[in-house]
Protein backbone atom coordinates (compact mmCIF):
# COMPACT_ATOMS: atom_id res chain seq x y z
CA UNK A 1 0.00 0.00 0.00
CA UNK A 2 1.36 3.41 -1.00
CA UNK A 3 1.83 6.26 1.46
CA UNK A 4 -1.09 8.05 -0.19
CA UNK A 5 -3.36 5.02 0.28
CA UNK A 6 -2.19 4.59 3.88
CA UNK A 7 -2.93 8.25 4.55
CA UNK A 8 -6.39 7.91 2.99
CA UNK A 9 -7.18 4.99 5.30
CA UNK A 10 -5.68 6.85 8.25
CA UNK A 11 -7.90 9.91 7.73
CA UNK A 12 -11.10 7.99 6.92
CA UNK A 13 -10.65 5.79 9.98
CA UNK A 14 -9.93 8.79 12.22
CA UNK A 15 -12.91 10.83 11.01
CA UNK A 16 -15.37 7.98 10.73
CA UNK A 17 -18.63 8.71 12.53
CA UNK A 18 -21.86 6.77 13.02
CA UNK A 19 -24.02 9.79 13.80
CA UNK A 20 -24.79 12.93 11.82
CA UNK A 21 -21.93 15.27 10.98
CA UNK A 22 -20.82 18.31 9.00
CA UNK A 23 -18.08 18.23 6.38
CA UNK A 24 -15.26 20.79 6.44
CA UNK A 25 -13.21 19.64 3.47
CA UNK A 26 -10.64 17.04 2.40
CA UNK A 27 -7.30 16.13 4.01
CA UNK A 28 -4.03 16.98 2.27
CA UNK A 29 -0.77 15.06 2.13
CA UNK A 30 1.92 17.60 1.48
CA UNK A 31 0.56 19.94 -1.17
CA UNK A 32 -1.78 17.31 -2.65
CA UNK A 33 -5.46 17.12 -1.72
CA UNK A 34 -6.58 13.53 -1.17
CA UNK A 35 -9.99 13.38 -2.84
CA UNK A 36 -12.76 12.00 -0.63
CA UNK A 37 -10.53 11.90 2.48
CA UNK A 38 -13.26 13.95 4.13
CA UNK A 39 -12.70 15.75 7.42
CA UNK A 40 -15.95 15.47 9.38
CA UNK A 41 -17.19 16.87 12.68
CA UNK A 42 -19.81 14.81 14.58
CA UNK A 43 -22.78 16.94 15.63
CA UNK A 44 -22.64 15.12 18.95
CA UNK A 45 -19.35 16.81 19.93
CA UNK A 46 -20.00 20.31 18.65
CA UNK A 47 -20.94 21.51 22.15
CA UNK A 48 -17.34 20.76 23.28
CA UNK A 49 -16.37 24.24 22.07
CA UNK A 50 -13.65 25.19 19.61
CA UNK A 51 -11.01 27.56 18.29
CA UNK A 52 -10.50 29.03 14.82
CA UNK A 53 -7.13 30.79 14.64
CA UNK A 54 -4.79 32.19 12.02
CA UNK A 55 -3.06 35.30 10.74
CA UNK A 56 -4.97 38.06 8.97
CA UNK A 57 -5.98 37.10 5.43
CA UNK A 58 -5.63 33.33 5.82
CA UNK A 59 -9.35 32.53 5.59
CA UNK A 60 -10.68 32.48 9.17
CA UNK A 61 -13.84 34.40 8.26
CA UNK A 62 -14.67 32.09 5.36
CA UNK A 63 -14.14 29.08 7.63
CA UNK A 64 -16.56 30.63 10.10
CA UNK A 65 -18.99 31.13 7.19
CA UNK A 66 -18.66 27.47 6.17
CA UNK A 67 -19.36 26.38 9.74
CA UNK A 68 -22.45 28.59 9.98
CA UNK A 69 -23.86 27.33 6.66
CA UNK A 70 -23.40 23.64 7.46
CA UNK A 71 -24.81 24.02 10.96
CA UNK A 72 -27.85 25.86 9.62
CA UNK A 73 -28.47 23.07 7.10
CA UNK A 74 -28.45 20.58 9.96
CA UNK A 75 -31.14 22.58 11.77
CA UNK A 76 -28.70 24.08 14.31
CA UNK A 77 -29.12 27.83 15.02
CA UNK A 78 -25.97 29.97 15.03
CA UNK A 79 -24.97 33.32 16.55
CA UNK A 80 -22.08 35.13 14.86
CA UNK A 81 -20.22 38.14 16.29
CA UNK A 82 -19.53 40.20 13.15
CA UNK A 83 -16.85 42.66 14.24
CA UNK A 84 -15.32 43.20 10.79
CA UNK A 85 -18.70 43.53 9.06
CA UNK A 86 -18.11 40.85 6.41
CA UNK A 87 -20.63 38.12 7.26
CA UNK A 88 -23.88 39.57 5.93
CA UNK A 89 -23.34 37.77 2.60
CA UNK A 90 -24.78 34.63 4.23
CA UNK A 91 -28.20 35.99 3.30
CA UNK A 92 -27.45 35.68 -0.45
CA UNK A 93 -26.35 32.74 -2.59
CA UNK A 94 -22.81 32.65 -3.95
CA UNK A 95 -22.52 33.79 -7.60
CA UNK A 96 -20.01 30.96 -8.09
CA UNK A 97 -16.50 31.09 -9.56
CA UNK A 98 -14.24 28.74 -11.57
CA UNK A 99 -11.76 28.62 -8.66
CA UNK A 100 -14.55 27.43 -6.35
CA UNK A 101 -15.42 24.64 -8.81
CA UNK A 102 -11.75 23.69 -9.03
CA UNK A 103 -11.42 23.54 -5.24
CA UNK A 104 -14.49 21.33 -4.84
CA UNK A 105 -13.34 19.00 -7.59
CA UNK A 106 -10.15 18.42 -5.57
CA UNK A 107 -12.13 17.88 -2.37
CA UNK A 108 -14.44 15.35 -3.99
CA UNK A 109 -17.97 16.74 -3.73
CA UNK A 110 -19.95 19.27 -5.80
CA UNK A 111 -20.51 22.92 -4.99
CA UNK A 112 -24.09 24.10 -4.42
CA UNK A 113 -24.77 27.83 -4.13
CA UNK A 114 -27.36 28.67 -1.46
CA UNK A 115 -28.62 31.50 0.70
CA UNK A 116 -29.45 31.07 4.36
CA UNK A 117 -31.99 32.46 6.84
CA UNK A 118 -30.34 35.44 8.49
CA UNK A 119 -31.31 37.74 11.38
CA UNK A 120 -29.34 41.00 11.76
CA UNK A 121 -28.86 42.06 15.40
CA UNK A 122 -27.34 45.16 17.03
CA UNK A 123 -26.35 46.42 20.48
CA UNK A 124 -25.38 49.89 19.24
CA UNK A 125 -26.68 52.60 16.95
CA UNK A 126 -26.31 50.35 13.90
CA UNK A 127 -29.51 49.11 12.24
CA UNK A 128 -30.79 45.73 13.27
CA UNK A 129 -32.93 44.01 15.88
CA UNK A 130 -31.85 45.45 19.23
CA UNK A 131 -30.36 43.18 21.88
CA UNK A 132 -30.83 44.79 25.29
CA UNK A 133 -30.64 43.71 28.91
CA UNK A 134 -31.70 45.44 32.12
CA UNK A 135 -29.34 46.22 34.98
CA UNK A 136 -31.46 43.98 37.23
CA UNK A 137 -30.82 41.01 34.94
CA UNK A 138 -27.09 41.35 35.51
CA UNK A 139 -27.44 41.09 39.28
CA UNK A 140 -24.89 42.35 41.82
CA UNK A 141 -22.36 39.51 41.46
CA UNK A 142 -22.02 39.59 37.67
CA UNK A 143 -22.04 43.39 37.53
CA UNK A 144 -19.36 43.56 40.24
CA UNK A 145 -17.09 41.30 38.22
CA UNK A 146 -17.67 43.22 35.01
CA UNK A 147 -16.87 46.51 36.77
CA UNK A 148 -13.89 44.92 38.56
CA UNK A 149 -15.04 46.21 41.96
CA UNK A 150 -13.23 45.77 45.25
CA UNK A 151 -14.81 43.68 47.99
CA UNK A 152 -16.12 46.82 49.71
CA UNK A 153 -17.53 48.25 46.48
CA UNK A 154 -19.14 44.90 45.63
CA UNK A 155 -20.81 44.97 49.06
CA UNK A 156 -22.25 48.40 48.35
CA UNK A 157 -23.52 47.18 44.97
CA UNK A 158 -25.28 44.32 46.75
CA UNK A 159 -26.90 46.84 49.12
CA UNK A 160 -28.11 48.90 46.15
CA UNK A 161 -29.79 45.87 44.56
CA UNK A 162 -31.28 44.85 47.94
CA UNK A 163 -32.61 48.36 48.58
CA UNK A 164 -34.22 48.48 45.13
CA UNK A 165 -35.73 45.02 45.58
CA UNK A 166 -37.11 45.91 49.03
CA UNK A 167 -38.68 49.13 47.76
CA UNK A 168 -39.82 47.83 44.34
CA UNK A 169 -37.58 50.20 42.38
CA UNK A 170 -36.89 48.54 38.97
CA UNK A 171 -33.27 48.92 37.80
CA UNK A 172 -33.67 48.97 34.04
CA UNK A 173 -31.01 51.22 32.55
CA UNK A 174 -27.88 53.13 33.57
CA UNK A 175 -29.76 56.30 34.49
CA UNK A 176 -31.71 54.23 37.04
CA UNK A 177 -28.49 52.95 38.56
CA UNK A 178 -26.87 56.39 38.65
CA UNK A 179 -29.97 57.89 40.28
CA UNK A 180 -29.87 55.26 43.05
CA UNK A 181 -26.17 55.98 43.63
CA UNK A 182 -26.97 59.69 43.92
CA UNK A 183 -29.90 59.08 46.26
CA UNK A 184 -28.11 56.83 48.75
CA UNK A 185 -25.30 59.36 49.15
CA UNK A 186 -27.50 62.46 49.36
CA UNK A 187 -31.24 62.60 50.06
CA UNK A 188 -31.52 58.97 51.21
CA UNK A 189 -28.24 58.76 53.10
CA UNK A 190 -29.89 58.66 56.52
CA UNK A 191 -32.51 56.13 55.39
CA UNK A 192 -29.87 53.79 53.95
CA UNK A 193 -27.66 54.15 57.01
CA UNK A 194 -30.53 53.29 59.38
CA UNK A 195 -31.61 50.21 57.39
CA UNK A 196 -28.44 48.84 55.81
CA UNK A 197 -25.47 50.51 57.46
CA UNK A 198 -23.10 53.30 56.58
CA UNK A 199 -21.98 53.68 52.96
CA UNK A 200 -18.73 55.38 51.96
CA UNK A 201 -19.17 58.20 49.45
CA UNK A 202 -15.68 57.53 48.08
CA UNK A 203 -16.75 53.95 47.21
CA UNK A 204 -19.97 55.06 45.54
CA UNK A 205 -17.93 57.62 43.60
CA UNK A 206 -15.60 54.87 42.35
CA UNK A 207 -18.58 52.75 41.26
CA UNK A 208 -20.09 55.72 39.44
CA UNK A 209 -16.87 56.34 37.51
CA UNK A 210 -16.83 52.72 36.28
CA UNK A 211 -20.49 52.94 35.26
CA UNK A 212 -19.72 56.12 33.31
CA UNK A 213 -16.86 54.30 31.54
CA UNK A 214 -19.31 51.70 30.20
CA UNK A 215 -21.83 54.42 29.39
CA UNK A 216 -19.28 56.31 27.31
CA UNK A 217 -18.64 53.18 25.26
CA UNK A 218 -22.34 52.94 24.37
CA UNK A 219 -23.70 51.04 27.35
CA UNK A 220 -26.66 53.40 27.58
CA UNK A 221 -27.95 51.79 24.34
CA UNK A 222 -27.41 48.24 25.56
CA UNK A 223 -28.93 48.56 29.05
CA UNK A 224 -32.70 48.92 29.03
CA UNK A 225 -35.90 47.42 27.75
CA UNK A 226 -37.18 45.46 25.98
CA UNK A 227 -34.89 42.66 27.18
CA UNK A 228 -33.84 40.24 24.47
CA UNK A 229 -35.09 36.70 25.00
CA UNK A 230 -32.14 34.38 24.25
CA UNK A 231 -34.58 31.69 23.14
CA UNK A 232 -35.09 33.82 20.02
CA UNK A 233 -31.54 32.80 19.06
CA UNK A 234 -32.70 29.21 18.58
CA UNK A 235 -35.29 29.67 15.85
CA UNK A 236 -35.74 27.26 12.95
CA UNK A 237 -37.13 28.47 9.62
CA UNK A 238 -39.98 26.90 7.66
CA UNK A 239 -37.49 24.67 5.78
CA UNK A 240 -36.03 23.21 8.96
CA UNK A 241 -32.80 25.23 8.79
CA UNK A 242 -31.34 26.95 11.82
CA UNK A 243 -31.53 30.74 11.71
CA UNK A 244 -28.10 32.44 11.55
CA UNK A 245 -28.16 35.50 13.82
CA UNK A 246 -25.46 38.03 12.89
CA UNK A 247 -24.63 40.58 15.56
CA UNK A 248 -23.18 43.72 13.96
CA UNK A 249 -20.26 44.98 16.05
CA UNK A 250 -18.20 47.01 13.61
CA UNK A 251 -18.56 50.16 15.71
CA UNK A 252 -17.37 48.69 19.01
CA UNK A 253 -13.90 47.44 18.04
CA UNK A 254 -12.42 50.18 20.22
CA UNK A 255 -14.89 49.52 23.05
CA UNK A 256 -13.69 46.26 24.63
CA UNK A 257 -15.39 47.05 27.95
CA UNK A 258 -18.81 47.12 26.31
CA UNK A 259 -18.09 44.01 24.25
CA UNK A 260 -16.92 41.94 27.23
CA UNK A 261 -19.89 43.24 29.28
CA UNK A 262 -22.31 42.12 26.58
CA UNK A 263 -20.64 38.76 26.02
CA UNK A 264 -20.54 37.81 29.68
CA UNK A 265 -24.17 38.82 30.22
CA UNK A 266 -25.24 36.87 27.13
CA UNK A 267 -23.43 33.71 28.20
CA UNK A 268 -24.77 34.00 31.74
CA UNK A 269 -28.32 34.49 30.44
CA UNK A 270 -28.02 31.53 28.05
CA UNK A 271 -26.69 29.34 30.85
CA UNK A 272 -29.50 30.31 33.24
CA UNK A 273 -32.27 30.04 30.62
CA UNK A 274 -31.54 26.81 28.76
CA UNK A 275 -32.37 23.46 30.40
CA UNK A 276 -29.86 20.67 30.89
CA UNK A 277 -29.72 18.78 27.62
CA UNK A 278 -27.48 15.83 28.35
CA UNK A 279 -26.27 13.70 25.46
CA UNK A 280 -28.83 14.73 22.85
CA UNK A 281 -26.70 14.13 19.77
CA UNK A 282 -27.04 17.69 18.47
CA UNK A 283 -26.32 21.12 20.00
CA UNK A 284 -29.04 23.64 20.77
CA UNK A 285 -27.02 26.69 19.70
CA UNK A 286 -23.49 27.44 18.48
CA UNK A 287 -21.95 30.86 19.26
CA UNK A 288 -18.93 32.15 17.32
CA UNK A 289 -17.00 34.96 19.02
CA UNK A 290 -14.86 36.73 16.42
CA UNK A 291 -11.87 38.83 17.53
CA UNK A 292 -12.03 36.93 20.82
CA UNK A 293 -9.09 38.87 22.28
CA UNK A 294 -11.53 41.75 22.85
CA UNK A 295 -13.28 39.63 25.47
CA UNK A 296 -10.08 38.82 27.35
CA UNK A 297 -7.61 41.66 26.93
CA UNK A 298 -9.08 43.96 29.60
CA UNK A 299 -10.75 41.30 31.71
CA UNK A 300 -9.95 41.17 35.42
CA UNK A 301 -9.00 37.91 37.12
CA UNK A 302 -12.50 37.67 38.61
CA UNK A 303 -14.06 38.17 35.17
CA UNK A 304 -11.79 35.53 33.59
CA UNK A 305 -12.77 33.09 36.34
CA UNK A 306 -16.43 33.80 35.59
CA UNK A 307 -15.93 33.20 31.86
CA UNK A 308 -13.98 30.00 32.53
CA UNK A 309 -16.78 28.69 34.76
CA UNK A 310 -19.40 29.43 32.12
CA UNK A 311 -17.33 27.78 29.37
CA UNK A 312 -17.00 24.63 31.49
CA UNK A 313 -20.66 24.43 32.43
CA UNK A 314 -22.55 25.76 29.41
CA UNK A 315 -21.86 22.75 27.18
CA UNK A 316 -24.24 20.70 29.35
CA UNK A 317 -26.98 23.02 28.07
CA UNK A 318 -26.18 22.05 24.48
CA UNK A 319 -24.33 25.30 23.76
CA UNK A 320 -21.04 25.35 21.83
CA UNK A 321 -18.66 28.31 22.04
CA UNK A 322 -16.14 28.94 19.26
CA UNK A 323 -13.45 31.57 19.68
CA UNK A 324 -12.05 33.15 16.51
CA UNK A 325 -8.73 34.98 16.86
CA UNK A 326 -5.33 35.47 15.25
CA UNK A 327 -3.28 33.40 17.67
CA UNK A 328 -4.23 30.72 20.22
CA UNK A 329 -2.30 32.66 22.86
CA UNK A 330 -5.04 35.31 22.72
CA UNK A 331 -7.22 32.86 24.66
CA UNK A 332 -6.30 32.16 28.32
CA UNK A 333 -4.79 28.70 28.82
CA UNK A 334 -7.50 27.49 31.21
CA UNK A 335 -10.15 28.30 28.61
CA UNK A 336 -8.06 27.01 25.69
CA UNK A 337 -7.88 23.67 27.47
CA UNK A 338 -11.70 23.42 27.25
CA UNK A 339 -11.77 23.74 23.45
CA UNK A 340 -12.16 20.31 21.83
CA UNK A 341 -12.16 21.43 18.17
CA UNK A 342 -9.26 23.38 16.69
CA UNK A 343 -8.96 24.84 13.20
CA UNK A 344 -5.57 26.49 12.74
CA UNK A 345 -4.92 28.59 9.65
CA UNK A 346 -1.46 29.79 8.70
CA UNK A 347 0.73 31.81 11.06
CA UNK A 348 3.42 34.17 9.83
CA UNK A 349 6.97 34.19 11.19
CA UNK A 350 8.28 37.69 10.69
CA UNK A 351 10.03 38.08 14.04
CA UNK A 352 11.61 35.96 16.79
CA UNK A 353 8.44 36.55 18.82
CA UNK A 354 6.36 35.18 15.92
CA UNK A 355 8.53 32.05 15.70
CA UNK A 356 8.12 31.45 19.40
CA UNK A 357 4.33 31.86 19.07
CA UNK A 358 4.28 29.35 16.19
CA UNK A 359 6.20 26.81 18.27
CA UNK A 360 3.69 27.21 21.11
CA UNK A 361 0.74 26.98 18.70
CA UNK A 362 2.10 23.72 17.22
CA UNK A 363 2.16 22.19 20.70
CA UNK A 364 -1.63 22.62 20.93
CA UNK A 365 -2.14 19.91 18.30
CA UNK A 366 -1.66 16.13 18.31
CA UNK A 367 1.65 14.96 16.90
CA UNK A 368 1.52 13.41 13.41
CA UNK A 369 3.88 11.17 11.43
CA UNK A 370 2.68 12.90 8.26
CA UNK A 371 3.42 16.53 9.19
CA UNK A 372 6.07 18.68 10.76
CA UNK A 373 3.38 20.82 12.38
CA UNK A 374 5.62 23.78 13.25
CA UNK A 375 6.97 23.92 9.71
CA UNK A 376 3.65 23.44 7.91
CA UNK A 377 1.93 26.15 10.00
CA UNK A 378 3.86 28.79 8.05
CA UNK A 379 3.18 27.12 4.66
CA UNK A 380 -0.61 26.72 4.75
CA UNK A 381 -2.33 28.46 1.84
CA UNK A 382 -5.48 30.59 1.96
CA UNK A 383 -8.44 28.35 2.74
CA UNK A 384 -6.21 25.63 4.19
CA UNK A 385 -5.95 24.74 7.89
CA UNK A 386 -4.82 22.17 10.37
CA UNK A 387 -7.91 20.52 11.85
CA UNK A 388 -8.33 18.38 14.95
CA UNK A 389 -11.77 17.57 16.35
CA UNK A 390 -13.24 15.21 18.93
CA UNK A 391 -14.78 11.99 17.68
CA UNK A 392 -18.01 10.56 19.09
CA UNK A 393 -16.10 9.07 22.02
CA UNK A 394 -14.50 12.41 22.88
CA UNK A 395 -11.06 11.37 21.58
CA UNK A 396 -9.06 13.85 19.42
CA UNK A 397 -8.99 12.87 15.75
CA UNK A 398 -5.73 12.69 13.77
CA UNK A 399 -4.29 16.05 12.80
CA UNK A 400 -5.30 16.78 9.22
CA UNK A 401 -4.02 19.48 6.91
CA UNK A 402 -7.34 20.32 5.27
CA UNK A 403 -8.41 22.04 2.09
CA UNK A 404 -11.61 23.66 3.30
CA UNK A 405 -14.75 23.76 1.21
CA UNK A 406 -15.89 27.16 -0.12
CA UNK A 407 -18.91 28.97 1.35
CA UNK A 408 -22.19 28.29 -0.45
CA UNK A 409 -23.32 31.86 0.21
CA UNK A 410 -21.86 35.11 -1.02
CA UNK A 411 -18.27 35.76 0.04
CA UNK A 412 -18.91 39.48 0.15
CA UNK A 413 -21.12 41.86 2.11
CA UNK A 414 -24.66 42.87 1.21
CA UNK A 415 -25.37 46.21 -0.40
CA UNK A 416 -27.08 48.85 1.75
CA UNK A 417 -30.40 48.13 0.04
CA UNK A 418 -30.05 44.37 0.47
CA UNK A 419 -29.13 44.82 4.13
CA UNK A 420 -32.09 47.15 4.67
CA UNK A 421 -34.42 44.54 3.17
CA UNK A 422 -33.09 41.72 5.37
CA UNK A 423 -33.39 43.85 8.51
CA UNK A 424 -36.93 45.04 7.82
CA UNK A 425 -38.16 41.58 6.83
CA UNK A 426 -37.30 40.38 10.34
CA UNK A 427 -40.06 38.95 12.52
CA UNK A 428 -38.23 40.18 15.62
CA UNK A 429 -37.72 43.81 14.61
CA UNK A 430 -41.08 45.09 15.87
CA UNK A 431 -40.81 42.97 19.00
CA UNK A 432 -37.55 44.48 20.22
CA UNK A 433 -37.16 47.85 18.51
CA UNK A 434 -39.95 49.63 20.35
CA UNK A 435 -38.73 52.41 22.63
CA UNK A 436 -39.91 51.48 26.13
CA UNK A 437 -39.31 53.73 29.13
CA UNK A 438 -41.70 52.63 31.84
CA UNK A 439 -41.56 54.04 35.34
CA UNK A 440 -38.49 52.73 37.10
CA UNK A 441 -36.02 53.68 39.84
CA UNK A 442 -35.14 56.97 38.13
CA UNK A 443 -38.69 58.30 38.05
CA UNK A 444 -39.67 56.81 41.40
CA UNK A 445 -36.70 58.28 43.23
CA UNK A 446 -37.20 61.64 41.53
CA UNK A 447 -40.77 61.63 42.89
CA UNK A 448 -39.48 60.62 46.31
CA UNK A 449 -36.82 63.33 46.25
CA UNK A 450 -39.46 65.88 45.20
CA UNK A 451 -41.66 64.85 48.15
CA UNK A 452 -38.66 65.05 50.48
CA UNK A 453 -37.86 68.52 49.18
CA UNK A 454 -41.48 69.62 49.55
CA UNK A 455 -41.57 68.24 53.09
CA UNK A 456 -38.36 70.09 53.90
CA UNK A 457 -39.74 73.31 52.44
CA UNK A 458 -42.98 72.83 54.40
CA UNK A 459 -41.00 72.19 57.58
CA UNK A 460 -38.90 75.31 56.97
CA UNK A 461 -42.04 77.35 56.24
CA UNK A 462 -43.78 76.01 59.37
CA UNK A 463 -40.72 76.75 61.49
CA UNK A 464 -40.54 80.29 60.08
CA UNK A 465 -44.24 80.82 60.75
CA UNK A 466 -43.86 79.56 64.30
CA UNK A 467 -40.90 81.82 64.86
CA UNK A 468 -42.83 84.77 63.47
CA UNK A 469 -45.82 83.91 65.65
CA UNK A 470 -43.64 83.73 68.71
CA UNK A 471 -42.13 87.07 67.80
CA UNK A 472 -45.58 88.60 67.39
CA UNK A 473 -46.66 87.18 70.73
CA UNK A 474 -43.61 88.66 72.40
CA UNK A 475 -44.29 92.02 70.80
CA UNK A 476 -47.93 91.84 71.84
CA UNK A 477 -46.90 91.02 75.40
CA UNK A 478 -44.66 94.08 75.49
CA UNK A 479 -47.41 96.30 74.09
CA UNK A 480 -49.97 94.90 76.55
CA UNK A 481 -47.58 95.64 79.42
CA UNK A 482 -47.13 99.25 78.31
CA UNK A 483 -50.88 99.71 78.02
CA UNK A 484 -51.43 98.37 81.53
CA UNK A 485 -48.85 100.76 82.90
CA UNK A 486 -50.40 103.60 80.97
CA UNK A 487 -53.90 102.85 82.31
CA UNK A 488 -52.63 102.85 85.93
CA UNK A 489 -51.02 106.25 85.58
CA UNK A 490 -54.14 107.61 83.94
CA UNK A 491 -56.31 106.67 87.01
CA UNK A 492 -53.98 108.74 89.22
CA UNK A 493 -54.11 111.83 87.03
CA UNK A 494 -57.41 113.42 88.38
CA UNK A 495 -56.08 113.53 91.96
CA UNK A 496 -52.75 114.87 90.82
CA UNK A 497 -54.49 117.45 88.74
CA UNK A 498 -56.68 118.55 91.69
CA UNK A 499 -53.79 118.73 94.15
CA UNK A 500 -51.65 120.66 91.72
CA UNK A 501 -54.31 123.01 90.35
CA UNK A 502 -54.02 126.82 91.08
CA UNK A 503 -57.53 126.97 92.58
CA UNK A 504 -56.72 124.27 95.09
CA UNK A 505 -53.47 125.95 96.04
CA UNK A 506 -55.14 129.36 96.59
CA UNK A 507 -57.88 127.75 98.68
CA UNK A 508 -55.33 125.78 100.63
CA UNK A 509 -53.26 128.83 101.42
CA UNK A 510 -56.44 130.80 102.32
CA UNK A 511 -57.47 128.20 104.85
CA UNK A 512 -53.92 128.08 106.18
CA UNK A 513 -53.93 131.88 106.84
CA UNK A 514 -57.19 131.70 108.78
CA UNK A 515 -55.84 128.91 110.93
CA UNK A 516 -52.71 130.87 111.65
CA UNK A 517 -54.74 133.95 112.70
Amino acid sequence: MSQKEEFFEYINAGYKTKGDYIELGAAMLGEETITNAIVKIPLKTLNRHGLIAGATGTGKTKTLQVFAENLSEKGIPVLLMDIKGDLSGLAKASPGHPKIDERHEKIGFPFNAKKFPVEILSISEQDGTKMRATVSEFGPVLLSRILDLTETQAGILAIIFKYCDDNKYPLLDLKDFKKVLQFITQEGKEEIQNEYGRISTSSTGAILRKIIEIEQQGGDLFFGERSFDVKDLTRIDENGRGVISILRLTDIQDKPKLFSTFMLQLLAEVYETFPEQGDSGSPELIIFIDEAHLVFEEASKALLNQIESIVKLIRSKGIGLYFVTQNPKDVPEDILAQLGLKVQHALRAFTAKDRKAIKLAAENYPSSEYYDTKEVLTQLGIGEAFVSVLNEKGIPTPLARTMLRAPMSRMDILTEQELHTVIHDSRLLHKYNQDLDRESAYEMLNNKIEKINLAEKEAIRAAAEKKEQEKLEREETKITGRRTSSRTSTRMNPLVKVLTSATFIRAFFGILKKVIK
